[in-house]
């Protein structure tokens, strides 16, 4: 597809005999917003998981920018531009705001990191930078774990913001959110797609779906069944139905 910034073609896995994903294609266009609709259990998680290296598919490929990056190992992709959050956060809760922000720019587990001290404040800046950008400045130095639920679905979100990834892949990122936090989370994401970034989100919040989604690919029961504009794709009755769940014929 023409501005095809990351490229999935015929993506399968099966666990215990359980088709997972099956044969699933799918582009993410630069500077373009696609959600990933589907009822619970349609593999939406497993194809995050398949892109960024946390599971190996049994078939398929994945492009990013030309260049396949399947068998890669998920701190190689993140490397190469692609960010994800999860449904579970995956926080450091004894560590504080502002390093859980630091880490994710820290190119090694060591203490020590390369480049010395002006690097060391390069990442510094950029972290404050983050943190402010997520209203989280004020917290910098509390623990993660003291966090309420909705502080902590920005301080993931930092997390992702402070790497400049090309590619955001977000996992459930406005679940649980109040009205003041998703209208906050909105907007971030609609200046960071402004800015270039292309993102693609798991989401059951129709209301989220249909303000930023530009394109929906809908799965179910591993298997990508359609994928269009959200008002062509929300208008299918039979679509609308399996997301439902309502008793097919």
């Amino acid at each position: 597809m023409p501005g095809s910034l990351l490229s999935v073609r015929g993506l399968s896995k099966e666990f215990g005999g359980v088709k997972a994903i099956q044969s699933v294609d799918m582009d993410l266009v630069e500077g373009v917003v696609t959600a990933l609709v589907g009822p619970n259990g349609a593999g939406k998680t497993t194809l995050f998981n398949l892109i960024c290296g946390h599971i190996s598919p049994d078939a398929g490929e994945v492009q990013l920018a030309g260049r396949p990056i399947r068998g890669e190992r998920p701190h190689t992709i993140a490397r190469l531009g692609i960010a994800r959050s999860f449904q579970d956060l995956r926080l450091f809760g004894r560590m504080s705001v502002r390093d859980n922000v630091l880490s994710a720019l820290e190119p090694t587990a060591w203490l020590w990191q390369p480049g010395g001290r002006r690097a060391a404040r390069a990442r510094l800046h950029k972290t404050e930078a983050a943190l402010e950008r997520t209203g989280l400045s004020a917290l910098a130095g509390a623990r993660a774990v003291d966090l309420s639920y909705a502080e902590t679905k920005f301080l993931s979100l930092a997390r992702i913001l402070v790497t400049e990834a090309r590619i955001w892949l977000l996992d459930e990122p406005a679940s649980g959110l109040d009205p003041v936090s998703r209208a906050r989370f909105v907007a971030l994401l609609k200046e960071a797609v402004a800015a270039g970034v292309t993102v693609c989100l798991i989401e059951h919040n129709l209301d989220i779906v249909t303000e930023l989604a530009d394109r929906i690919a809908f799965l179910d029961r591993g298997r990508k069944l359609a994928e269009g504009e959200p008002a062509a794709i929300l208008r299918d009755p039979e679509l609308i139905a399996i997301y439902f769940g309502e008793p097919r014929r």
